[in-house]
């Protein structure tokens, strides 16, 4: 499963949003997405997880603060 997340504050790190989905199972990869000219963070990332453990972090998140955002 591929999860969108919004709302990134922009000096959160890929290892960092890895690590807050950890918490609900084995993540196959955490990417937050970058402008390809300043390399500033754009907001938004990824996150590749297992489907059922997916679902249950995706609800667990939905709304939540995380790093200030």
């Amino acid at each position: 499963m591929n999860i969108f997340v919004s709302n990134i504050n922009y000096a959160t790190k890929d290892y960092q949003l890895q690590e807050l989905f950890e918490e609900f199972g084995e993540v196959s990869s955490a990417k937050i997405i970058t402008d390809r000219d300043t390399g500033r963070s754009n907001g938004f990332g990824f996150v590749d997880m297992g489907d059922a453990v997916g679902k249950q972090a995706g609800d667990a998140l939905t709304q939540k603060e995380f790093t200030g955002r």
